[in-house]
């Protein structure tokens, strides 16, 4: 077998299939693959080529990439002559996973447009927000998430999926793909990120970021192929087929699945409706599913599931996660329960951002069971420097000291939509971006230690305390309040509310919740509470210091009377 580094000299060197080449992106020499699509719509007009092999299956509904790209080109026609979306327009896509999420996305981006992913967990609230700060010229919606507007009109012309994307498939039978001029730098998607402070910002990526995370994960597949033993001569193998369980709005459902399965003509299995375990095991059994990009939590679930055993399972040989750390117990459950993983499978574990592209590092395999806690070494194209926090803009910090992660590489987000001082604040000169994590670089690898300080990561679902501080101070019984996570070992964290009520008042936890659910997404209420008669502990300048509540530290410092 070749080692990692003579495959990495065949597949990146002069000539090799991933070549590396040094070009300017954005102002700044990075290293880039140099045999690239210059467009997503490109990935779109070479998909042709699958012919009639299947896409995608939602249950009972499948489409051939062939089919796909028909659609495509017709929903591109009509978003173009009945709702005049050109280049930079933007079209919000708001619903749960489905054909016609991927195929308006598509559509999109092929215009030139940009498809904005709206959060299909987000409130009524939350959606309007979300409209007014993107602007599209059309919201693409299915019915359940406007029935959340509670019969308002959402200010834009809408086409509700369910009475009248078909129209727009009927529109134009038989139309090319859009073939006007497309730059590598034009912004292609808008995917919202709560970020560190106030309300969800739009994190713009471009046509190069899409198709810079397309080239690294099909790079991670062929050095994958290279570098691992063959199968037992008695193994079945199955075709490759992806089961995608993380919605379309995030970079995991969205990059990592239907644009990466698009170009590399890999089948996907997507879940369909809230993910329950025996009907995902179902899914992976009926459909062979060889890969699987899960997070903690849904694993969690299907490993403790009581029919966990009942299925065969044994076709699924790749798992991948991301956003929280995988706990090194996890690991090891999944190593020894799922059957493909005791005979040569694969577990692995990317990190990265909706800012950072999506990916910036990458570990897998023996080196992930002999470096449990690290989340891999930086992947090509990619450099990582730790940085003084309160120098970030400042030169790297030597290795093994821990400080600010930072990221440069051509997936980088162009920045945040309509934000440019927040932009300023989180891309530093020279397009390193500030990924708000703490870590440190050992060996090359890097180690995580901690994520993003006053951030929650709830099964995958970044959550940010002030919002929800915000809404609970509107209460009127609530004197103070902090929003912090907990550890929990189905979710990763759970959100915690640490509540003094106003003098005289009681608070019920229940109605709590219950008055932040009117507001915010599901996911954000609080399912832990302290209720304290004591004021919050702050500092000197009147800030809550959080690490106390959550035990990490205590108080240095003491309130004058």
């Amino acid at each position: 077998m070749p080692t990692p580094e003579e495959v990495d000299a065949q597949l990146l060197g002069p000539g090799g299939m991933f070549e590396l080449a040094l070009e300017n992106v954005h102002g700044e020499p990075m290293r880039v693959f140099r045999n690239r699509p210059r467009s997503l719509r490109e990935l779109v007009e070479r998909s042709v080529g699958f012919g009639d092999a299947e896409y995608f299956s939602f249950g009972d509904r499948r489409t051939s990439f062939a089919a796909h790209a028909a659609e495509v080109a017709a929903v591109a026609a009509a978003l173009r002559d009945r709702h005049g979306v050109g280049p930079g327009d933007r079209v919000a896509i708001l619903a749960a996973n489905c054909p016609e999420w991927i195929v308006a996305f598509w559509a999109t981006v092929s215009l030139g447009a940009i498809a904005v992913g709206l959060n299909g967990w987000w409130t009524g609230d939350e959606i309007r927000y979300g409209l007014g700060d993107c602007r599209p010229r059309l919201l693409v919606a299915d019915r359940k998430r406007l029935a959340r507007l509670g019969g308002a009109d959402p200010g834009v012309p809408t086409v509700e999926i369910e009475s009248g994307f078909r129209a727009l498939v009927a529109h134009a039978p038989g139309a090319p793909l859009p073939s006007q001029p497309i730059a590598e730098d034009d912004p292609a998607i808008i995917l919202y990120t709560s970020g560190t402070t106030g309300r969800p910002k739009g994190a713009v990526q471009s046509h190069r970021s899409a198709i810079a995370m397309v080239m690294l994960t099909s790079l991670g597949g062929v050095r994958t192929m290279m570098t691992a033993p063959p199968p037992p001569p008695d193994a079945r193998v199955f075709p490759p087929c992806l089961f995608v369980t993380n919605p379309l709005f995030h970079v995991s459902g969205l990059q990592s699945a239907a644009i990466m399965s698009l170009a590399t003509g890999v089948r996907t299995a997507w879940n369909v409706g809230r993910f329950d375990p025996a009907e995902a095991m179902r899914t992976i059994e009926r459909e062979r599913c060889t890969g699987w990009g899960a997070m903690n939590t849904t694993v969690w679930r299907m490993l403790r599931h009581p029919d966990f055993g009942r299925f065969d399972l044994s076709s699924l040989r790749q798992i991948g996660g991301g956003g929280a750390p995988t706990p090194p117990e996890l690991q090891r459950r999944m190593r020894e329960a799922y059957p493909g993983m005791r005979s040569g499978g694969q577990l692995g574990h990317g990190y990265g951002s909706t800012e950072s592209g999506a990916l910036a590092t990458l570990i897998g395999g023996e080196e992930w069971a002999a470096h449990p806690d690290s989340v891999g070494r930086a992947l090509p194209t990619v450099e990582i420097e730790i940085r003084d926090p309160a120098n970030p803009s400042g030169p790297a910090l030597p290795e093994g000291v821990e400080g600010e992660v930072c990221i440069r590489s051509p997936l980088v987000m162009l920045g945040y939509w309509e934000r440019p001082r927040e932009t300023a604040e989180t891309i530093l000169p020279g397009r390193w971006l500030r990924m708000g994590d703490v870590g440190r670089l050992v060996d090359g690898r890097l180690y995580l230690s901690s994520r993003k300080r006053d951030m929650i990561i709830r099964a995958g679902e970044n959550v940010y305390p002030v919002e929800v501080e915000n809404r609970l101070v509107e209460h009127p019984d609530v004197a103070e309040v902090a929003v912090i996570g907990a550890p929990n070992e189905d979710l990763g964290q759970e959100v915690k509310a640490v509540v003094v009520p106003r003098e005289g008042r009681r608070l019920d936890p229940a109605a709590l919740a219950a008055f932040v659910a009117e507001k915010l997404a599901y996911y954000k209420v609080p399912s832990a509470w302290e209720i304290r008669s004591e004021p919050l502990p702050r500092n000197a300048t009147g800030k809550v210091l959080k690490q106390v509540l959550t035990g990490e530290a205590q108080s240095a410092f003491v309130e004058d009377d």
